[in-house]
């Protein structure tokens, strides 16, 4: 059974005698158990996903979820006569999730059993508890953010992205390209920091250093000339992907610590984490300065470390890593970049502040090629 603290991401439902009161194959007009619907209003409001894994008539049982206005809330639904432990893995596989923060909710006690023997780590409830969750701690999350209340409409919005991905005909660049991507970095404010804190805390493919960063730790970064507390959000025409990524950077003179880089698993392959590490060893090269970044391996994330590396972020000694702490912490690597310039990203727009210009006042648009007023070219 996994760390009852770890926050639930997706709760997965069962359907006969859990959401509704009867079994769909015997009364078509089943009806949902008082409370469930305030339930999935109230965890979805959270920002945790609801999905289904239900061993049922697929056509069916989702006709009386849309009957009942219910299937609006559930994601990549599992309907059909297969095992519910590989269904609750499929789900977990598809939104990117570790299975320690999915939930499963099942009246039977044999189905209960055979998920927690096929996923050990997804917790288990019974369905008699459905109207109780939400006072649970595990489905409680200290700050609810405006990312965490659409949360589930971003991931609706990225299964329409993926089904159009799967009738494209053309290389993954011209795809990307199709989409009209704009990333947008900025300095975070007041209101950015419940986003910055939720990132640290539920990222873990794609965070540097596993580290989770309070609101108080944040506040007073924010308050300190020498850091720079980065947001990333990114939009294209399906819509919002809200805050994807998070930067955490201390300015020395001769050298940039970049103590936290984190981007969400969902944007992983419009390749996020390369654009935003390029245009950071664009602006320090435009400073004079070399790069140093904190990285300690995780269980989970190893594309987080070959990010790093691809970008071209090593082990080496230098004299400039003398300007930092003498300990990064257990387990941290300090990585050395001696910085270089970049060329502006191909495949989305990017809006970012000058941080090579001292001010940091200026925002400009695109990547690594500059005019000499130091405005960045627009990218197509």
């Amino acid at each position: 059974m996994a760390d009852k603290t770890t926050l639930v991401k997706c709760l997965v439902w069962d359907l006969d005698n859990t959401i509704w009161d009867g079994t769909l194959l015997e009364d078509a007009n089943v009806e949902p158990f008082p409370g469930i619907l305030d339930t999935l209003v109230e965890l979805d409001s959270r920002g945790i996903l609801h999905s289904v894994s239900s061993k049922n008539d697929h056509d069916l049982a989702w006709k009386r979820l849309e009957e009942l206005g219910l299937a609006e809330y559930f994601v990549h639904p599992r309907i059909g006569w297969g095992r519910k432990s590989d269904a609750v893995r499929e789900i977990a596989e598809r939104l990117n999730f570790a299975e320690k923060t999915i939930a499963f909710i099942d009246d039977q006690p044999a189905e209960r059993a055979e998920v927690t023997y096929g996923a050990p780590d997804v917790r288990c409830y019974p369905a008699e508890q459905a109207t109780s969750l939400t006072g649970l701690p595990e489905f409680s999350p200290a700050t609810v953010t405006v990312d965490s209340r659409r949360r589930r409409e971003m991931y609706q919005a990225g299964a329409r992205r993926d089904a159009e991905k799967e009738t494209f005909n053309g290389p993954d660049e011209d795809f990307l390209r199709s989409l009209d991507l704009v990333m947008t970095i900025k300095r975070a404010d007041e209101e950015d920091l419940s986003r910055v804190e939720e990132l640290t805390l539920r990222t873990s493919q794609m965070n540097a250093t596993g580290v989770h960063y309070s609101d108080a730790t944040l506040r007073a970064l924010l308050a300190d000339p020498d850091h720079e507390v980065l947001t990333v959000t990114l939009t294209d025409r399906f819509g919002p992907h809200g805050a994807v990524g998070v930067l955490l950077l201390e300015r020395h003179p001769q050298l940039w610590h970049l103590k936290l880089l984190a981007t969400s698993c969902r944007v992983v392959s419009f390749g996020a984490g390369s654009v935003i590490l390029n245009w950071l060893i664009d602006q320090a090269a435009r400073a004079g300065a070399h790069l140093a970044a904190d990285f300690r391996r995780t269980e989970r994330n190893r594309m987080m470390d070959i990010a790093y590396r691809f970008a071209g972020f090593a082990d080496d000694a230098c004299a400039c890593l003398a300007a930092l702490e003498a300990s990064a912490g257990e387990g941290v690597q300090r990585l050395h970049l001696v910085a270089d310039r970049r060329e502006a990203p191909s495949t989305m727009r990017l809006l970012a502040p000058e941080l090579a210009s001292g001010s940091g006042e200026k925002t400009s648009e695109g990547g690594g090629n500059t005019s000499d007023t130091g405005e960045k070219a627009p990218v197509g």
